[in-house]
């Protein structure tokens, strides 16, 4: 290996641990960095397994270098959920498949099994595709800019490289790490992770919503457009849009009318396109209202607060106890009984049978006892 490769990979590697000790210091409280200091402590280990001369290495030095860089691929599928995905909670089945990759990755140290080592990189392929589809996925509702941009750059900088990687292992005998590619690799190495850990971190698409935008998730009927000065006041740390003014506050009051008087969240295909073309606005104009005045980052999150208080106030009226939930589910604008189950589950915490049920049996119970009830004699 030469120096000017070694000094490449060097620098690489001293790059990307600086980024995981500056992540871990978050790491508890917030899940892209817990996730990206993975991903980044993966992809240092494999910028080492790489280098040429690797395999004169004591195995026990090779040993856990090589455990770490064959989780990379499942730790890239959590990654882009947790970056990507709002919602988005790590599940058993994320930590499965990285400790399957990491078991197969130890494995293969001490047996060169041809079907260890398709089944290793398999798995890893459709964890990077399940990575690719988290940063895809959401674009289109996506409403924060730097995060729509990111989403694509990651797609396409990863798909290329694992292609490369493949097709070098496939086509060229030691792959990426023999002796011609290995400095161009270093090359290629060093210029992506300059750019993803030090320009386009992860991390740096979460923004903290202030107090009002977080409360206008949990209050999305009209709540979402109440005055913020009272929050401004409080001397947050978290992130404060400052009150709207000008075109941006009659944008505001439009989008209003839009959504509380004109409704227009109960139509199914409703789309941030068609809303921008009801309020006569570019695209980027209103995501960037939307999230840089009311907190929100999503857009079917934003309309389905709509269609969920809604539907919350009609399985809450007694007089429209014998309304099928499917009927309320599709006037309130969700397409099918399936996505309005599970949106009603998260947002509630209870089936909307379940939530009918508590509040018309509450509601009957405030009919029979109309006054407190009275004890002791007159």
């Amino acid at each position: 290996m030469s120096t000017l490769e070694a000094a490449l990979r060097g620098g690489a590697v001293v790059l990307l641990l600086l980024r995981v000790v500056a992540l871990a210091q978050n790491a508890r409280s917030d899940q892209v960095s817990r996730y990206s200091a993975l991903m980044l402590a993966s992809i240092a280990a494999y910028v080492v397994e790489s280098a040429p001369g690797f395999g004169a290495l004591d195995l026990r030095w090779r040993l856990p270098i090589h455990v770490v860089n064959s989780g990379a691929a499942a730790a890239f599928w959590v990654t882009m959920g947790a970056t990507f995905v709002d919602e988005f909670r790590a599940r058993w089945y994320h930590a499965l498949a990285w400790l399957a990759l990491t078991m197969f990755g130890a494995v293969e140290m001490f047996s060169r099994s041809t079907f260890i080592g398709a089944t290793h990189t398999a798995l890893s392929m459709f964890c990077i595709l399940l990575g690719i589809w988290h940063t895809l996925a959401g674009r289109a509702t996506d409403l924060v800019e730097g995060r729509r941009r990111l989403r694509v750059v990651y797609a396409v900088a990863i798909a290329l490289y694992t292609v490369l990687i493949i097709a070098s292992d496939w086509l060229w005998p030691g792959g990426l790490s023999a002796a011609p590619l290995s400095l161009a690799n270093a090359v290629g190495l060093m210029t992506l992770i300059f750019l993803f850990a030090v320009l386009a971190s992860p991390a740096s698409t979460r923004q903290p919503l202030a107090p009002a935008a977080v409360r206008a998730r949990s209050t999305p009927y009209q709540g979402q457009f109440q005055d913020r000065s009272q929050d401004q006041s409080q001397g947050d740390d978290l992130r404060i849009p400052p009150s709207p003014t000008g075109a941006d506050a009659a944008l505001l009051e439009a989008l209003r009318k839009l959504m509380d008087h004109g409704k227009v969240y109960r139509e199914p295909d409703l789309s941030i396109a068609s809303l921008s073309q009801k309020l006569d606005i570019p695209e980027h104009r209103l995501r960037r209202l939307i999230n840089g005045q009311l907190g929100h980052r999503n857009f079917s999150a934003f309309v389905n607060g709509y269609r969920l208080a809604e539907a919350e106030a009609a399985l809450g009226d007694p007089a429209q106890a014998d309304v099928p939930i499917l009927t309320i589910a599709l006037d309130a604008g969700f397409g099918s009984i399936g996505p309005f189950n599970r949106a009603f589950k998260a947002h509630t915490g209870l089936t909307p049978t379940e939530y009918r049920r508590a509040h018309l049996e509450g509601a009957q119970t405030d009919v029979r006892l109309p006054f407190p009830k009275m004890t002791g004699r007159l």
